[in-house]
């Protein structure tokens, strides 16, 4: 896999792999032209692509001419394609409807080239939702990669595939429940505020890794992207998980803090917007209420990214103490729908494969499932076009 973003890599990427004899491997595959539409192309292109998610992940490069025989890429060739975003979605819609399961976060980026043609990177991340396997017209076969690239797994493979997924998708499961019982019951890092809470969960497929630890002494460097949630000043010290920035001064109740744990998760605890106001109307201002949530998300991300750490990222709202809670729908402070009929609201999870992600894009399944809560059909702060309609700035 090309050691970039894939938005960032050009044609001088591509001609530095030509130029570095950089031989096709676990994590990457040159492709003189892309596949075509009989049914042998299109069962190798699902073979290939499925086998990258269910190994490491990797780039599929189309547009590259290798030696059959070494594996070596021998010429930045680029492809002759009248309609780079038709080709684009011929791929897209084969992959859709031709593996299961879907498999998530898939890019593909077309690199212009100085001779006015167009290679092709389809970047496939390492999938823990798998095994994937090949369905088209019946084909029904599993595939992995090691260096010589691609074989059918084996039935003792499956097995472990099968087994990691669950328990992955167990452990974070498990974390979430854990955290939040914790925080209901005031066990937090810091003294806390007595009150409802937003909390904010980022969490690394990665982070349970038995031995994954980030060197996060580095991210001092970078104080901004881990200010709590709601405040312009904070403290910060250590603890046995990682690093806590607060708000309030030490020996103080805090209403704000992020968390860093040294296996890459976030954890940010906000307890001061869902307290009652002046009228003692238990009330989520939405607009404040999504405008924070979408700004700590940028934030949490950009130190994510900067940590270098592996996608995918499973993001986690929980609404604490939030029972006869009501959506607050205008800012002359209306009340319409319902109210929350539960103290804890476990809002489904959403899965992020890229951290330049809009946080307006990222969130709104999240914010759909709150109003929902409320008894609205999807949350009524996006227009028909899924465009966040307020003009207020990410906080």
């Amino acid at each position: 896999m090309i050691t970039k973003n894939i938005d960032e890599i050009t044609k001088k990427d591509l001609q530095e792999l030509i130029d570095n004899s950089v031989l096709e491997r676990k994590t990457i595959e040159y492709k003189q032209s892309l596949p075509g539409n009989t049914d042998s192309d299109k069962k190798e292109f699902l073979a290939d692509v499925s086998s990258f998610a269910n190994a490491s992940g990797g780039d599929l490069i189309f547009g590259i001419m290798e030696d059959r025989n070494t594996g070596f890429p021998q010429k930045l060739e680029g492809l002759t394609v009248k309609n780079i975003d038709q080709e684009k979605q011929r791929l897209e819609n084969m992959m859709r409807d031709g593996i299961e399961p879907r498999i998530l976060g898939i890019t593909p980026q077309p690199v212009e080239l100085a001779n006015k043609q167009t290679a092709l990177i389809i970047r496939i991340p390492k999938s823990w939702i798998g095994p994937h396997r090949v369905t088209f017209k019946g084909h029904d076969k599993f595939y992995s990669r090691s260096s010589n690239g691609k074989y059918p797994m084996e039935v003792s493979e499956l097995r472990v595939a099968f087994n990691l997924a669950e328990t992955i998708t167990e452990k974070i499961r498990k974390f979430r429940t854990d955290r939040i019982s914790k925080i209901f019951a005031n066990e937090t890092p810091i003294h806390f505020s007595e009150s409802a809470k937003i909390v904010l969960h980022l969490v690394p497929i990665t982070s349970f890794n038995a031995a994954q630890c980030y060197d996060i002494d580095t991210v001092i460097t970078h104080p901004e992207g881990l200010r709590p949630m709601g405040c312009h000043s904070w403290n910060y010290r250590y603890n046995l998980e990682g690093l806590v920035t607060y708000s309030g001064a030490r020996e103080e109740k805090s209403d704000s803090y992020v968390l860093l744990y040294r296996n890459g998760i976030i954890e940010a605890v906000e307890g001061s917007m869902l307290e009652p106001d002046y009228r003692e109307q238990l009330s989520i201002p939405s607009i404040a209420f999504e405008r924070i949530l979408m700004g700590f998300l940028k934030r949490s991300l950009s130190i994510q990214k900067f940590l270098q750490i592996e996608l995918p990222i499973s993001i986690f709202l929980t609404l604490i103490g939030v029972k006869d809670y009501f959506m607050e729908t205008d800012k002359i402070g209306r009340f319409n729908g319902q109210e929350i009929d539960r103290d804890v609201l476990f809002v489904p999870e959403v899965l992020l494969y890229n951290f330049d992600v809009d946080p307006k894009k990222a969130m709104r399944p999240c914010f759909d499932s709150v109003w929902n809560a409320c008894g609205y059909s999807r949350c009524l702060d996006y227009n028909v076009k899924g465009e966040w309609i307020s003009s207020e700035l990410l906080y």
